[in-house]
């Protein structure tokens, strides 16, 4: 991809809702994007992205109505996408490579290995405090299929960083993700981490999360 067909990329602004610090991405034009949000998630087109810090004890068991609750009154319109998490949004770490971007909120007081055989398997309350949520975004448009396979590459350069820190686990079992794009020009067709897009961005959230681990204790405001 040449320069010349890069979008400019969505900048975070930070807000403060309910005395809660959240970042805001908000699209003048909807992006395409692909998420695993507990609010907007799926594939599809987002007008605005919310990352937001609640309180450790939080204890609502409607964490989509609550990000809906934030939407109004934020007076955001369209379909958006909304994380949540414990740690204070002020220590997002975000990193650019090859002109893709990734923002990251990293809280691992939870870690966990993704295959474990002593794994509990029953109902997992989803906002659970130890989040690590990437907000990340390519310049250029992406394949559907493209942009799938962007998220495995997302977590395995999370993967990766954890275990270079000496993390004992591959995530926790509330990360959440967020990948946009453009919908205008040629689709870039591979999101793996050898692919245009799909390198940069590896790079990129591997560089956010080591950073987020530097963090003390990521829950301080």
């Amino acid at each position: 991809m040449t320069t010349a067909e890069w979008a400019s990329l969505p900048e975070a602004v930070v807000r403060t809702v309910r005395g809660g610090p959240l970042l805001l991405w908000e699209f003048r034009r909807p992006w395409l994007a692909v998420s695993s949000a507990v609010h907007g998630g799926g594939l599809g087109l987002r007008h605005w992205v919310v990352n937001a810090t609640v309180p450790s004890g939080y204890d609502r068991s409607d964490p989509e109505r609550h990000v809906a609750e934030l939407a109004e009154e934020l007076e955001l319109s369209g379909q958006g996408s909304g994380l949540l998490t414990a740690v204070d949004v002020g220590h997002a770490a975000t990193a650019t490579d090859s002109g893709v971007r990734a923002s990251v909120t990293t809280g691992v007081g939870h870690p966990v290995w993704a295959a474990h055989e002593g794994a509990r398997t029953e109902h997992l309350v989803r906002h659970a405090p130890g989040t690590i949520n990437a907000v990340c975004f390519s310049p250029v448009r992406l394949e559907e299929s493209a942009l799938v396979n962007l998220v495995a590459t997302v977590a395995e350069a999370k993967a990766q960083a954890l275990v270079e820190a000496g993390v004992p686990g591959t995530g926790t079992c509330t990360d959440a993700t967020v990948v946009a794009c453009p919908v205008d020009g040629a689709a870039e067709p591979y999101g793996g981490p050898r692919s245009v897009v799909g390198a940069p961005l590896a790079r990129a959230v591997h560089s956010a999360v080591t950073a987020g681990l530097r963090v003390r204790d990521p829950r301080d405001r």
